[in-house]
């Protein structure tokens, strides 16, 4: 058993001064909404033993608002494959993951998230707001045989229900 855990990046700041899309950082809310869920993960024993991040400066920012709140001390891969990726995309990262690691958290963006869940459990719909995490338990025992039907969503957290 695997246990995959999608984060979707925290709020994001329509009004900074940016370039492109991929350098849209976060609002201070949605930097204390990843704070408060990386507190939550960690107060809960759910911390991922491996995170691999969206190279978007967005998902970057919630990454590490979450990992400094609750302790986190996994190590990051940064990945401009999840940047605008397809579900498939983004399930070929899960598979590229080291079997060693039991939980693998994917730091990302919609429409991918909702679509690779729906894609895990075999139909469905989620709808996933900013700094909203799910836990999908994979059947598998090699990330590299996660596939479309195999997991189970087990668990589907929104800030705020957290405060």
């Amino acid at each position: 058993m695997k246990t995959l855990l999608l984060f979707r990046h925290g709020k994001s700041d329509w009004k900074a001064a940016y370039g492109h899309d991929h350098d849209r950082p976060i609002k201070k809310r949605g930097d204390r909404a990843a704070a408060r869920m990386g507190r939550l993960l960690a107060e809960a024993g759910e911390v991922p033993e491996r995170i691999v991040t969206s190279s978007a400066l967005r998902a970057r920012q919630t990454q590490e608002a979450a990992a400094r709140a609750g302790g986190w001390t996994a190590p990051v891969q940064v990945s401009r494959a999840l940047y605008e990726a397809s579900p498939e995309t983004a399930l070929d990262v899960v598979r590229a993951a080291p079997d060693e690691a039991r939980s693998l958290m994917l730091v990302g963006h919609e429409p991918t998230w909702s679509l690779l869940v729906r894609l895990l459990i075999g139909g469905g719909s989620v709808r996933f707001p900013t700094a909203a995490i799910a836990r999908i338990d994979l059947d598998v025992t090699a990330w590299s045989d996660a596939a479309a039907g195999r997991g189970t969503l087990i668990w589907f957290l929104i800030p705020r229900f957290f405060g």
